[in-house]
């Protein structure tokens, strides 16, 4: 065990473990966000750059501060370890450039993007960002295309995170996309157009953190802050079977996995229960999702939902079914 101080308090973590996890341990405003580091997959974090942190001394053994910021995700804390993160004014400027050269070639497109409400780089720019960009170049451009049937790719948002890549190397038998290109051109992109149709693929747009990767079964139907989740689950043989639901009445209008506080999935879910069980009936409703109070999703106060009535509801609905099925009058059963 190591014990280490970030912004003065004080915790004991495991060896090994990262400066990030050991700040999620304490949680709060310490915290340092994250938007390419992933718990669940290997090899990811290093990338972006946001969670930078000063460590203001080393290890109780050598007590000299690191001299320059070092990324909270890939680096393991020592016993004595002192760090500093929103308590030292020179990893806020530092996260401010960062979050600028993020944003450099990103469209304002919020008010038409799929992921708004629910977006890591919303968040990132509102608590780190500027008001203003001082960029004047041409940004680069890409037209949207469908990499499969069910996932739109928006290269024009992509923050090259790397999420998406290491679920398609780790999650899924068959890799047919990744980082094509280097530096200001790199890209995300399929080999030939090859669409992507793996049992596991639509794990990529829960874990994009922008809307780069989104759900074209979901597209323009609804703002995430209008919907309704509800925790539910299905017996499944491929995967947990642990979803939200995104409703809007009645209607389920997305499946997604479901996420910690920190924004990532422990669980991933099969293609068959984010595509192809769109019914209420097809789900055992557990109750609403809980949503922390920061996300514009908490407003609508939709916790206070009567449980008794929505499974009155669903009963309902599965008797209307199957009086179609049977070629009996339906509006009898409405009643």
């Amino acid at each position: 065990m190591a014990k280490i101080t970030i912004d003065g308090i004080e915790t004991e973590v495991p060896d090994g473990t990262t400066i990030l996890n050991a700040a999620r341990q304490i949680g709060g405003a310490i915290v340092p966000p994250a938007m390419c580091y992933y718990t669940s997959l290997q090899q990811s974090g290093g990338k972006c750059r946001v969670c930078l942190v000063r460590v203001a001394q080393a290890s109780a053994r050598d007590p000299r501060p690191l001299p320059k910021l070092v990324a909270s995700c890939s680096t393991p804390v020592q016993d004595g370890m002192i760090v500093e993160n929103i308590t030292s004014p020179d990893v806020l400027e530092a996260r401010k450039g960062v979050v600028e050269f993020l944003l450099i070639n990103h469209p304002l497109d919020c008010p038409i993007c799929d992921q708004a409400g629910e977006c890591d780089l919303q968040d990132l720019s509102y608590a780190h960002g500027l008001a203003t960009t001082r960029y004047e170049e041409e940004r680069r451009t890409f037209e949207p295309i469908d990499i499969g049937d069910k996932i739109k790719l928006h290269m024009t948002r992509c923050i090259l995170c790397y999420r998406c890549t290491y679920v398609a190397d780790q999650l899924t038998d068959e890799r047919r996309h990744g980082v094509l290109n280097r530096g200001d051109r790199a890209e995300i992109g399929t080999y030939i157009q090859k669409a992507i149709d793996n049992d596991f693929s639509g794990n990529m747009i829960d874990v994009c953190p922008v809307g780069a990767l989104t759900d074209r079964t979901f597209r323009f139907k609804s703002r995430v802050w209008f919907t309704r989740p509800l925790d539910a689950h299905r017996n499944c043989e491929k995967c947990c079977g642990k979803v939200v639901l995104w409703t809007k009445g009645e209607e389920v209008l997305r499946v997604t996995a479901r996420k910690d506080k920190y924004g990532e999935v422990h669980e991933f879910i099969c293609n068959e229960c984010r595509f192809e069980h769109k019914n209420l009936s097809d789900w055992v409703v557990e109750g609403p999702r809980h949503i922390d109070r920061h996300s514009v999703i908490s407003q609508n106060h939709y916790e206070k939902i009567n449980l008794v009535a929505l499974k009155k509801e669903i009963e309902r609905q599965i008797q209307f079914q199957k009086g179609r099925t049977n070629g009996n009058n339906p509006n009898a059963l409405t009643a």
